[in-house]
């Protein structure tokens, strides 16, 4: 049967760029001709794209050492997601039908190159999965900070898309204790009843954060996963125990900050604390671990089947509801991952 397509399609624009952070109304559902496959390109109707904090980064312009570029007003926005091939060039490996990951979401029809594409196989039990954010927690537990049986592992901004995975991998990696933060009581709620936290800090209450780390730590912590940065980075520097392996892979009290434009999380450190407890701090990039990506994916894929992790997400439905979900995402409004269906 041949497949009838549309004649156009829809994407997402960013009408304007914002003077603080960005809102509904700064981006656009624009209508736009349909592609048309040419030499070596693959036609792929996505079917999820994952919404994420990355666009608030490239809208601000500070992209220094990013290996994306900035978004102007006018440009369609980009990130992760998966499709369905329907057409592919002659001698490739992919066929109508497969399905595969790209970085070419936020639009409902994209044109790659076959490169570009990665097929997705059986790998994870639901493609959406391709969509969790947790390679870079998973790689900084492994490669960096070194997780060993009973550390006490303390996960900033837990209940993100990458916090809900790292306090369930840092479990199966043999953590004895998980400590998670976040800024919502009904979301501590949720990490410790369906997550598996042990205890879960709450930030911008009237009680200091580092009070209400040192109660929930009272011994201190072994591992740091943080996506945050700020004052939790500082409090956490405070609880470490001699040796303590900190690993960042995030940068959200920046990152969404309405004074900042996205590309800069500055933070005050001890340096004498970091010397006289031996600490290391590492930031995790997934470009200097490129073995990391197909490692999780399988045991990713295992734990799942398992039941041993949850993968938890929120699906919006409708590519017109993408600028919204964006800006609830910025506000903190989800838990977990935020991905829109088409």
């Amino acid at each position: 049967m041949t497949t009838v397509l549309p004649r156009t399609a829809r994407e997402i624009r960013l009408a304007a760029r914002p003077e603080g952070l960005p809102e509904r109304a700064h981006f656009a559902v624009v209508e736009v001709p349909l592609p048309e496959p040419g030499p070596g390109l693959v036609l792929v109707r996505n079917r999820h794209f994952l919404v994420f904090p990355g666009p608030r980064t490239l809208i601000g312009g500070e992209v220094e050492g990013l290996p994306l570029p900035p978004l102007h007003a006018g440009d369609a926005l980009f990130g992760p997601a998966v499709g369905e091939v329907l057409s592919a060039p002659a001698g490739s490996p992919l066929r109508p039908g497969d399905l595969v990951s790209h970085l070419s979401g936020w639009r409902e029809y994209a044109l790659l190159a076959v490169a570009d594409c990665t097929p997705l196989g059986d790998a994870l039990p639901d493609p959406v999965a391709h969509l969790a954010q947790g390679s870079a927690p998973y790689g900084a537990l492994t490669r960096l900070a070194g997780t060993r049986p009973g550390d006490t592992v303390l996960v900033t901004g837990a209940a993100g898309a990458m916090g809900t995975l790292a306090g369930q991998t840092a479990r199966l990696l043999g953590a004895g204790r998980g400590i998670g933060t976040t800024g919502s009581s009904e979301k501590a709620e949720r990490l410790v009843a369906e997550l598996g936290y042990d205890a879960v800090v709450l930030r911008g209450r009237a009680r200091p954060f580092p009070r209400g780390l040192a109660e929930a730590a009272p011994e201190g912590i072994d591992v740091l996963l943080d996506t945050a940065g700020g004052e939790q980075l500082s409090a956490a520097l405070g609880a470490a125990r001699q040796g303590a392996r900190f690993a960042l892979v995030g940068s959200l009290s920046g990152q969404p900050a309405a004074g900042r434009a996205g590309g800069s999380a500055p933070v005050e450190i001890d340096a004498f604390r970091l010397v006289v407890k031996g600490v290391s701090l590492r930031g995790y990039s997934g470009a200097d671990h490129p073995d990391v990506e197909a490692e999780w994916t399988e045991r990713f894929g295992s734990w799942l089947r398992s039941g041993e992790i949850r993968f938890p997400h929120v699906r919006i439905p409708g590519i017109d509801r993408a600028p919204q979900a964006l800006q609830e995402l910025i506000e903190g409004r989800h838990f977990g991952a935020v991905v829109v269906e088409l």
